[in-house]
């Protein structure tokens, strides 16, 4: 979780209330974080980290997509920004359909 605020920090946003959601909560097994917070401004924020040791392929893209969509549900609001974290490389074509569907992406080579 320090990773990722530090880098959310760093790009400006600044976070009233941040927490972490279990990925069985979704019911995913996925290696990935998902976090949920409140910023300043009052606007929900969904962040995801995906750690996944291969490439980030258009696949990956469509079921980040649906996980987003159960938690709204299960959060019982919308996000106004989505934000993925990835550590490795994506394919060109999830890069296209996350942006369409109003997606911020941060790559972190640490």
């Amino acid at each position: 979780m320090k990773i990722a605020t530090e880098l959310l920090g760093n790009n400006g946003f600044i976070f009233s209330d941040f927490r972490n959601i279990t990925r069985n909560s979704l019911g995913t097994r996925k290696q990935i974080d998902i976090y949920s917070g409140c910023d300043t401004n009052n606007h929900y924020i969904s962040v995801f980290v995906v750690n996944q040791k291969n490439r980030f392929i258009s696949k990956d893209a469509i079921s980040l997509n649906e996980l987003k969509n159960k938690l709204s549900v299960l959060e019982n609001h919308n996000f106004k920004v989505n934000i993925l974290i990835i550590k490795h490389d994506i394919c060109g074509k999830s890069i296209k359909y996350l942006t369409e569907n109003n997606w911020k992406l941060y790559n972190d080579f640490v």
